[in-house]
């Protein structure tokens, strides 16, 4: 089984399906970076994140579990899961983001700047949705009938 979502006409949902696997790349290579290169996220970590270079590993293997579960085929519920799993993620490292911004900002060549941090404030929910719909949590596949239970 190649996990791919047929849809009501019988055809594939090829959007979905290349959300995730645009997701999974991006994640494998996040992850990657996190655990090779964590300098980079060690500097936009906000100071009050504890123990900050645990974190950073953590977060690592995290967006490697989320993208293995997602490029998974055999089990709708755990590719759910990890994109339930991705979203969370996404939400929970905006603040890290947002101390970038700051930071940049208030560099006086204003580092990487507006061009840089606005789209990227902006893709933030839509990495989170992406990884809900690429999931199946949300959308036509995650709709049941009253009384029917998820796989």
């Amino acid at each position: 089984m190649d996990g791919q979502e047929p849809t009501q006409g019988g055809g594939r949902r090829g959007g979905q399906r290349a959300v995730r696997w645009a997701l999974v790349a991006l994640y494998l290579a996040a992850g990657v970076l996190h655990l090779v290169l964590p300098a980079p996220f060690l500097k936009i970590t906000p100071g009050w994140v504890p123990d900050a270079p645990l974190v950073i590993r953590l977060t690592g293997l995290a967006e490697l579990a989320g993208a293995v579960g997602l490029a998974q085929g055999w089990s709708p519920p755990l590719r759910r899961a990890a994109g339930i799993g991705l979203a969370a993620y996404a939400l929970c490292v905006w603040p890290a983001n947002v101390n970038h911004l700051l930071i940049d900002l208030a560099r006086p060549d204003h580092g990487l700047g507006w061009a840089y941090h606005g789209p990227r404030m902006l893709a933030q929910p839509v990495l989170i949705w992406a990884a809900l719909w690429a999931g199946g949590a949300i959308g036509r596949r995650a709709r049941r009938p009253a009384g029917q239970l998820r796989e």
